[in-house]
């Protein structure tokens, strides 16, 4: 039975290790698009979930409406926050980028504590250390510690996103005797209907298009988000809240290294201690951590 629960627990690392993946190169070919970042996340949502459709309709797969009904109260409420995720998010960039992403990767945290009180799952030392590690690696990369002064707006916002991203992880939890391909549809469409009015009357569309813009686009929505949220959604359900935490804090560190070595940009010291400390607390977790 452990052997069992342990090759679905690998399995289900890789998805998700593949799907932070994906979303740590999102960045390198957001510099190759001339479109507003909130419209690249709406344009995500839709092709998302049209490739998912696409792909149900070649494998002559019918959308499953009852599993749906079964669960549309949290995949209804997981979809709204992943969409209020984004949109507060990059509200919150446009007044720092680096609080509002410390602040926002706070939610991994609260996804643990959380689960630690209600759902009453098993933390040990090992653990604390791990998670412990990987925030401060993220304080570390982010530079946080040179901000003379900090505008409220960021960490308000950042908040905002986190408690979107933690409201997400829990509701998945809950979501049960579902397709993979069902619950991923449901819940971009979700997302789909938050992020439209923000970008419609906030930030507006695009006047003009070019094609090697819309060819990227294209590609995020199916590649980063059709086929990566189908890795995600599935993991997130069988692992424990500290592997989603502590693995969740690879994806800055992809982000970084591919900005390092593709566009040159310079790593501080303190930049490389805190990659330095995520990769060993993830790494740890892993290896020690959840064997313990």
């Amino acid at each position: 039975m452990y052997c069992i629960i342990g090759i679905m627990e690998n399995k289900m690392t890789l998805r998700y290790l593949f799907a932070l993946f994906l979303y740590g190169t999102i960045g390198f070919f957001l510099h190759f698009v001339e479109y507003s970042s909130e419209f690249v996340v709406l344009c995500r949502g839709v092709l998302g979930s049209l490739f998912i459709y696409i792909i149900m309709k070649i494998n002559k797969q019918a959308i499953n409406f009852d599993s749906i009904r079964k669960n549309l109260r949290y995949l209804c409420i997981s979809g709204v926050s992943l969409g209020l995720n984004w949109v507060f998010l990059f509200q919150g960039y446009e007044y720092g980028v680096a609080v509002t992403s410390v602040c926002n990767y706070l939610a991994p945290i609260i996804v643990v504590v959380i689960c630690l009180l209600v759902y009453k799952e098993r933390i040990n030392k090992v653990q604390i250390v791990c998670i412990i590690s990987a925030f401060v690696g993220i304080l570390l990369m982010t530079g946080i510690f040179d901000y003379d002064s900090v505008d409220y707006r960021c960490v308000v916002y950042g908040l905002l996103a986190a408690v979107g991203f933690v409201i997400m992880v829990l509701c998945n939890k809950k979501i049960d005797d579902i397709d993979q391909y069902d619950k991923t549809l449901s819940q971009l469409f979700f997302s789909v209907v938050v992020v439209f009015p923000y970008v419609y009357f906030h930030k507006g569309f695009p006047v003009s298009f070019d094609l090697r813009s819309t060819l990227i686009v294209i590609m995020l929505g199916i590649l980063h988000t059709g086929v990566a949220y189908i890795f995600y959604f599935s993991a997130i359900r069988y692992l424990s809240s500290q592997s989603i935490a502590v693995l969740g804090y690879l994806e800055p560190v992809i982000n970084v290294l591919i900005g390092s070595f593709v566009f040159k940009e310079k790593m501080t010291v303190m930049t490389i201690i805190g990659i330095i400390m995520i990769l060993c607390a993830s790494i740890g977790n892993e290896l020690f951590a959840n064997k313990e």
